[in-house]
């Protein structure tokens, strides 16, 4: 089973990080929470969620991990900001690895510079940044580009995001 990464603070789209890691787990696989600081507890945009921090970025390696998820709201957004995450993620891209991105997902990949190439899709207001990154934009409830990337535009496109995903996993 795989072991995923998942990079998430505070005020993530709640139902991007639960709905994804409950269908992760309910098929075996690991899913790891990884922000800056082990043990704290981060909350989701709605405020219906809250996740308690496995690891903090520092006592993690990529290569540690199978695949990496990136749940949206304003959390991917927070991350990018630090250039530990940003490194983390451009690894996953780098070599190939599973990598799972949901409505501002991408953003950090954008930063990462991990896009150019690729067909992808994300929030509507993030298009055009995805565009000008050299994404080949589609609007549509999940793309799956190179058998590497899976990609999807919001919380109503959640169970293609997790029908695709999951089969990106050993």
């Amino acid at each position: 089973m795989s072991k995923i990464a998942c990079v998430v603070t505070e005020l993530f789209e709640d139902v991007e990080y639960t709905d994804p890691v409950k269908a992760f787990k309910e098929a075996g696989h690991e899913v790891v929470t990884i922000e800056k600081q082990q043990g704290k507890t981060v909350t989701g945009k709605q405020g219906n969620e809250t996740v308690t921090i496995d690891k903090s970025i520092d006592d993690v390696k990529p290569e540690d991990f199978d695949a990496l998820l990136i749940p949206g709201g304003f959390s991917p957004d927070q991350l990018r900001a630090d250039e530990r995450f940003v490194k983390f993620a451009k690894h996953f891209m780098d070599e190939k690895k599973p990598v799972f991105a949901i409505c501002h997902g991408p953003q950090l990949l954008i930063t990462a510079k991990s896009l150019e190439g690729r067909t992808a899709t994300g929030f509507t207001s993030i298009a055009v940044d995805m565009e000008y990154a050299g994404v080949d934009y589609k609007d549509e409830e999940v793309v799956v580009c190179g058998n590497q990337l899976v990609t999807s535009r919001q919380p109503d496109d959640i169970p293609a995001f997790n029908r695709e995903s999951l089969k990106l996993l050993v």
